[in-house]
This record gives structure tokens, sequence and C-alpha cells, in this order.
């Protein structure tokens, strides 16, 4: 992501394109939760329940802690990026209104 304004492109593609960024940032985050998530559960599920049928019950509540962590982590990060993407947009935005007004009242002298 670019702190500098492209003038090329409209503020609301730019600020989709931060948005956008920031999605695929969560994905990511949520597949590496997910992945940290198996295997302490599996970690815990070698400690507890040697035998086969704990196992099996380890794992699916493990598919189901992994699913709701994720799912929370994506909702949070994706809510917080959108913020921040918007927040961000509007403060350039009216920097650059700010930059051409002073540029026009030092033209009109």
């Amino acid at each position: 992501m670019g702190d500098d304004m492209d003038d090329e492109k409209p503020i609301t593609e730019q600020a989709m394109d931060t948005i956008t960024n920031a999605v695929e940032a969560t994905k990511d985050a949520a597949v590496t939760a997910v992945k940290q998530v198996k295997t302490a559960a599996k970690k815990v599920a070698k400690k507890v329940a040697p035998k086969k049928a704990a196992k099996k019950k380890a794992k699916k509540a493990a598919k189901k802690a992994a699913k709701k962590t994720t799912k929370k982590a994506a909702k949070k990060s994706s809510k917080k990026a959108a913020k921040k993407a918007t927040k961000k947009s509007a403060k350039k935005a009216a920097k650059k209104a700010t930059k051409s007004k002073k540029k026009a009242k030092k033209a009109k002298r």
C-alpha cells in the first residue's frame, strides 16, 4: 500500500484497492491461524487421548474451533482494514482539497 496519492486514479478506486489488499492480508492471517489451531489441537489430542475414538473427537473439536476463530478474525480484521482505508482516503482527499485551494489563492495573487 503506497502512501502517495495517485492523481490518475479516483479516490474511490484507491480506497477499493486498499480494502482489497487488507482483505487479502486478512485471508492470509486467517489461514495461518487455522494452521496454528490445528497443530495445537493435535498436540493436545496426543497428550490427552491416545485412543482412536478420542483422536477423532479431538479432530472434530479442532476443526470447529478453527472455523470459529478464523471467521471471527477475518470479520474483525476486515472491518478494521475497511475503517482504516476509508479514514485514510478521506484524510488524503481533505489534504488534497486544501492544497488545491491554497494553489488557487496563490494563482489569484
